[in-house]
């Protein structure tokens, strides 16, 4: 039997690199994508000659879509693509070039892969797209206004996406992952609420991802973060 082709967009570290990881260990044939090079080089040496590297910088929405399809031909095609690649800026005095910043990578980048991926699971009939949004899609946050609005198209997007497959009668997926507060080079502070580790994050991530879940919280006892949010009158939130 074939080996599953997965590409992970932006597994230099953090849940990405891990979720790489977790594929590779699961026999999958996996394409890893990254702005710093030198740390996918470091983790297809750690893991084996089934990964294959791509630079990427994902703001840069036409080189990027020209590298996720060498980066297919390169794998021998795909299954799965889990885009992961993402920033974020705490920004409350709004400088501009932050929230600019984070838009090109959180909305334009992730437009550029999920539509060349849909196009790619389409004409092969099967597949399946993974987004890692976050629980900050629920509500806007004064602090990183840009940051939060990204998320939450993000996963819009994917609700399209996950109908629009729908409609063509093949068997596509999508999967929306919401984590709450994971530790990586995104979470800033000491003893953050409910800090889950990557590994145990992308372990998570993963079963969802076999199970084939519409959208998942992570880990699972956000859930209950996100009931909130979604409850709280907009007077309490707007002192918080």
């Amino acid at each position: 039997m074939n080996s599953q082709k997965a590409i992970v967009i932006g597994a230099s570290s953090g849940i990405g690199k891990e979720l790489a990881k977790i594929l590779a260990h699961n026999n999958y044939v996996v394409g890893i994508t990254g702005r710093r090079i030198h740390l996918l080089e470091e983790l297809q040496k750690e893991l084996s000659a089934s990964i294959f590297v791509k630079q990427m910088d994902i703001s840069r929405t036409q080189e990027a879509i020209t590298q996720l399809k060498e980066l297919i031909a390169e794998i021998g095609g795909m299954d799965l693509i889990i885009i992961n690649a993402g920033i974020g800026f705490i920004n409350p005095d709004l400088e501009l070039e932050k929230e600019q910043a984070t838009i090109d990578v959180n909305v334009s980048g992730f437009i550029a892969m999920a539509t060349t991926a849909m196009k790619y699971f389409l004409a092969q009939k099967s597949g399946h797209i993974v987004a890692i949004s976050s629980i900050a899609a629920l509500r806007g946050n004064r602090g990183a206004p840009a940051y939060d609005a990204s998320k939450a198209f993000m996963s819009n997007y994917m609700e399209g996406l996950r109908t629009f497959a729908a409609h063509s009668g093949f068997p596509i997926a999508t999967t929306d992952i919401k984590p709450g507060f994971v530790d990586t080079a995104m979470a800033q502070g000491e003893h953050i609420f409910w800090q889950a580790s990557a590994e145990k994050a992308a372990t998570q991530i993963f079963h969802a991802i076999k199970n084939k879940r519409k959208h998942a919280y992570i880990t699972r006892r956000w859930r209950i973060i996100a009931w909130l949010f979604r409850n709280i009158p907009d007077f309490i939130y707007d002192r918080l």
